[in-house]
């Protein structure tokens, strides 16, 4: 079973997924990174350009899942090293600090709020730029356009994108791309309409990325 809920911390998401033993899972794409607590372990989600698949590991899992290109700045290091990667959190901080947190965390009565309060203990103030960005891709906006209402070049949004998000400026609107695409799907909107509205060429353009980014035919994402 999966539950979510609103962050303090601005734009993030509070998740918890008690999944089915030997089931799997499959975490699409979506522009962010999470910090993970499992079992005596704290994680770090990096950013996906593809389908991650769980493979139903039984016991809790806990999140906190940042706004996208927000996570490497608490985290102390640029999101492309985590790219496509489930790491430690102890390969990324001091070894003493993350024990301490882990005890923190575990000795808990909610450690989704134990989360939480580190993220916010630890978060710096986000890019307003980053955020803007994020929010004109989404809306369609081409990546050129974008970058000219930042005033950014194309050399200087590639270099801040690999590192806020992990990939540069097109691989972030696929991706967000495709969010908005299978939001208007699961909503009921034909999937031609879809195509169109989501900002594909046609409907045979949004399956075929689909399929590229998640893994999975259209039809099989949405009878998920």
């Amino acid at each position: 079973m999966y539950t979510e809920r609103v962050s303090r911390l601005t734009g993030a998401v509070v998740w918890v997924n008690k999944p089915d033993a030997g089931g799997t899972g499959r975490v699409l794409p979506d522009g962010c990174m999470d910090l993970l607590w499992h079992e005596g372990r704290l994680l770090v989600a990096g950013p996906d350009t593809r389908a991650y698949v769980t493979e139903g590991v039984p016991g809790v899992w806990v999140g906190l899942r940042f706004y996208p290109g927000t996570a490497p700045a608490l985290l102390g290091v640029p999101a492309y090293a985590l790219l496509d990667q489930r790491v430690e959190l102890g390969d990324l901080w001091p070894a003493a600090d993350v024990r301490r947190l882990r005890d923190r965390v575990g000795g808990a009565v909610d450690p989704a709020a134990a989360l939480e309060e580190i993220a916010l203990e630890r978060a710096l103030p986000p890019d307003p730029s980053l955020r803007r960005l994020v929010e004109a891709l989404d809306a369609g906006r081409p990546v050129a356009a974008a970058a000219d209402e930042l005033g950014l070049g194309a050399r200087q949004l590639h270099r801040r994108c690999r590192a806020a998000f992990g990939y540069g400026p097109k691989t972030l609107a696929r991706v967000l791309r495709m969010r908005r695409a299978l939001a208007l799907a699961r909503a009921g909107v034909p999937l031609a309409e879809t195509a169109v509205r989501a900002g594909y060429a046609d409907q045979p353009h949004l399956s075929r990325e689909v399929r590229e980014l998640a893994g999975l035919p259209l039809t099989g994402l949405l009878g998920g």
